[in-house]
């Protein structure tokens, strides 16, 4: 297994957070009453300053009134009390609104991951999608209830705070603003490389995750094969490669806050020097001078904070560009503007017309080739032929995942294109050669194709199937977690389980894809027979490699290299000498 080759990293910019915002708005209310609590909090925080020029200009002053001297300091408690319940409000209201953007958010783009066919997960890994659902939105919260609040909080109070300062000392604060340039400079100089080492920040953590998702569900394989050490060290080499990334990040962002802080200071050092002279000389107060102070660090202090959510927001609008991606995702498959309805009731019929398809991910073998076929409703087809000889393909087109190059393909004579894709497949129940089972409840995984079948149902299906003995034997009956990938069953139980899955459906069409491959005889043979008694009925389309599961169908097609090389029972193919004959002579020794 080869490490993870990271993904390419587009262009990354501020204007990348308008997608957040597509989001936010939707929320006016409580956007106002934020966006009111952080102008209440700016002019709370500024007027802290003009309080205590107040308190020293009159309190210290000769011949102050004692008297008067409570009333500043009450003033000053007001403030306070004023600050602190505006920042309470602000913090509420930005922390709901950054909570809720990013469940819209998450929301939105799971759902159109739900949409994409998956063609589009075979050229994608699910593990680093799954990483920009769950890190990448992290980022955005932060961002929307957090970085953005308080850079909107930090301009604010930076910008009244210079005002301020030019009402109380317009020379002193001219000098003071001949030093931003010194903060903005850096800011934009270093802004770029802060923008490219966030992004590959963010893609190595999506590699961790990656690699401990592949390795986790595989771990039977890891032990079997002795691969502990080397998974250890690929996992360990991805997670030094995500510090070595972070560093980088985190020491060029505090290269900028340290030079801009630095700046400042020695700025403000220099201004509040001329200050003090003048204070000295007679020509400010000392209540002046004090809120000139107080204001500058106010000031100072948050321009110097911009810096920091600046980085954020840079980091931000990288984790923005990379959820667009996902949200800019439209499924190349998809119900027509006008689709023709599938006629009621549903008839079953199959028909593969003259069907070319090669899968995008190996466009130089032709999986299936000029292609025809045609299956009765009620009929009952098997489907044999070595492996890659493009059986399990049949599955693919006709559940419409994906569309053949030439030709076409029908269900009860309505080609696929023409029709919504979810009425199709509400037609069909499968079973798969992989099965799938979810980290669920046992009665949610049997009920997946039919959520509202009744418990009488599930257990019908499951008796049918063969898997009710062992469903009654787990701890907690059909409530029993089954672990990730139906870790707690054994590889036959599984396999019953979607069976009976698909036989809870009831669809018309019945799609068995090597269905009876994990069972032992006994199980094999009560399956089977009760499969026998549930096809009548239905048209059914059987997929296996062991011949025997099939040699009683009446219709056997054998399929090599995407076609059709022979057709007939068991008997009459064994009779003709050819692929199926060889194929029988190796399983059933009949020569």
């Amino acid at each position: 297994m080869a490490d993870p080759v990271p993904p390419a990293q587009p262009k990354r910019k501020l204007s990348n957070l308008l997608i957040v915002w597509s989001f936010t708005r939707r929320y006016p209310l409580q956007l106002a009453v934020a966006t009111l609590a952080l102008f209440g909090s700016s002019l709370a925080t500024l007027w802290v300053p003009r309080t205590f020029k107040q308190i020293v200009d009159n309190g210290f002053a000769a011949g102050a009134d004692p008297s008067r001297i409570g009333v500043y300091f009450q003033g000053l408690l007001l403030v306070v009390l004023g600050l602190a319940i505006a920042t309470a409000l602000r913090f509420y209201f930005v922390s709901w609104v950054g909570e809720r953007t990013v469940a819209d958010i998450r929301i939105a783009v799971h759902r159109n991951l739900l949409r994409l066919p998956p063609k589009w997960f075979e050229e994608n890994r699910p593990s680093e999608i799954a990483s920009r659902l769950t890190s990448d939105t992290a980022i955005i919260e932060m961002v929307v209830g957090s970085t953005v609040s308080t850079a909107l909080r930090n301009f604010l109070t930076g910008l009244g705070g210079l005002i301020y300062l030019f009402a109380l000392a317009p020379t002193i604060a001219l000098y003071l603003i001949i030093g931003i340039p010194l903060v903005v400079l850096p800011i934009v100089w270093l802004g770029g490389r802060v923008r490219q080492l966030s992004r590959s920040s963010q893609d190595r953590v999506a590699d961790i995750g990656a690699i401990a998702s592949e390795t986790l569900g595989a771990m039977r394989i890891v032990q079997a094969f002795g691969q502990e050490r080397r998974e250890g060290q690929r996992f360990e080499g991805a997670v030094e490669r995500s510090f070595a990334a972070g560093k980088r990040r985190f020491a060029l962002r505090a290269v900028m806050t340290a030079l801009v802080i630095g700046l400042l200071f020695t700025a403000i050092t220099l201004i509040m020097w001329d200050a003090v002279s003048g204070v000295a000389a007679g020509r400010i107060s000392g209540g002046s001078i004090t809120a000139f102070v107080i204001t500058a660090g106010l000031v100072t202090g948050s321009f110097g904070a911009l810096t920091e959510t600046y980085g954020e927001l840079l980091r931000g609008s990288g984790a923005a560009s990379r959820l667009a991606e996902l949200l800019a995702e439209h499924p190349d498959i998809a119900a027509p503007a006008q689709p023709i309805a599938l006629p009621q009731p549903p008839l079953g019929a199959i028909a593969f017309d003259r069907v070319t398809f090669r899968y995008p991910t190996r466009p130089e073998v032709s999986a299936l080739a000029d292609f025809s076929l045609a299956v009765a409703p009620g009929e009952t087809v098997a489907v044999v032929g070595p492996s890659g000889a493009g059986k399990s393909t049949l599955f693919q087109l006709l559940q419409r995942f994906y569309d053949p190059e030439v030709g076409q393909v029908r269900v009860d004579g309505v080609a696929l294109p023409d029709a919504d894709p979810a009425e199709v497949r509400s037609r069909m129940a499968i079973v798969p050669q992989e099965t799938v089972i979810f980290a669920a409840s046992a009665r949610d995984n049997l009920r997946y194709g039919a959520w509202d079948a009744s418990d009488a149902a599930i257990w019908a299906a499951a008796e049918a199937a063969n898997a009710a003995e062992f469903l009654r034997e787990l701890p907690q009956g059909l409530e029993t977690f089954l672990g990730e990938g139906g870790a707690r069953l054994s590889g036959g139980q599984r396999q019953r389980l979607a069976i009976a899955r698909a036989l809870l459906r009831d669809a018309p069409i019945l799609l068995l894809d090597e269905a009876t491959s994990a069972l032992d005889a006994e199980s094999e043979r009560l399956v089977q027979d009760a499969l026998e008694r549930l096809m009548a009925n239905r048209t059914t389309l059987v997929i296996a490699h062991r011949l025997a599961t099939v040699r009683a169908a009446a219709r056997i097609i054998v399929m090599d290299d995407g076609r059709i090389v022979e057709t007939g029972s068991h008997a009459e193919l064994v009779a003709q000498g050819g692929l199926y004959a060889r194929l029988a002579a190796l399983q059933f020794h009949e020569g």
